[in-house]
């Protein structure tokens, strides 16, 4: 029996809140369960450096997480001077994520920085930062078409993810924290709507996993993320 009840290919409850900043080109509250993203999509009349005069646009992404989005508060990394390796790792991520469905010379000349704050985490915080930032993305995009400065979104696709793993020996969907800490292998799929990966982030933790393993984790996690994407794309439809 799993913390919360649900079955092994079971979704925690999914809430994707639209338009949550009125001060953002795009912006959501994401809920997976008991964790919590706000993701905001700004719009910039900029490129990074190695971008400019290529008529190509950037799309990248800040993760960060409160203090007390943990049961034990966190300092803020400000106060350290610097970030933490994993901080950069899933910023990164993220951004790779949602570069994959966007046609970045569509784009034009212009940067999309996707801010992805944690509220609350128990479990998947850089899914459901991913999955949260790209329909803050496509809110920001379908903006700049309303307002004639597109003549066309540049999304070739939509992007979501979600977490799998192996937990006493059986494949599960969507882990929370306590199932994450305990997991023998724990790993974070991105998918497209195409069904291609961007990413697959798998890791023994406990006990090393084998083909037949790395299947049935594999089928979770298509499962789940086309659950996700209709879930994405009826926010989007509505908005």
């Amino acid at each position: 029996m799993r913390p919360d009840g649900r079955r092994p290919d079971e979704l925690r409850a999914i809430e994707i809140a639209p338009n949550y900043l009125k001060t953002a080109e795009g912006s959501v509250l994401i809920t997976f369960g008991n964790t919590q993203v706000l993701c905001a999509a700004s719009v910039e009349t900029s490129v990074p450096p190695f971008l400019r005069n290529t008529g190509k646009g950037w799309v990248t992404a800040e993760y960060s997480m409160l203090p007390r989005a943990t049961a034990t508060r966190t300092p803020r990394e400000v106060t350290k001077g610097r970030q933490s390796g994993r901080t950069h790792e899933i910023q990164r991520l993220i951004g790779r994520s949602l570069r994959s469905v966007v046609d970045l010379a569509a784009l034009g000349e212009r940067s999309i920085m996707l801010d992805c704050d944690v509220l609350q985490a128990d479990g998947g915080t850089r899914v459901a930062s991913i999955t949260g930032a790209y329909v803050a993305l496509a809110l920001a995009l379908n903006q700049l078409v309303r307002f004639r400065v597109l003549p066309k979104s540049p999304l070739t696709g939509a992007v979501a993810a979600v977490s799998v793993g192996i937990l006493n020996g059986e494949p599960i969907l969507d882990l929370c924290y306590e199932e994450d800490s305990r997991a023998e292998v724990d790993a974070n799929v991105v998918m497209t709507s195409e069904g291609k990966f961007v990413e697959y982030q798998a890791t023994a933790e406990h006990a090393a996993f084998d083909d037949q393993q790395m299947a049935a984790m594999t089928a979770l996690a298509r499962a789940g993320i086309t659950e996700i994407l209709a879930l994405q794309q009826a926010v989007v439809d509505l908005t």
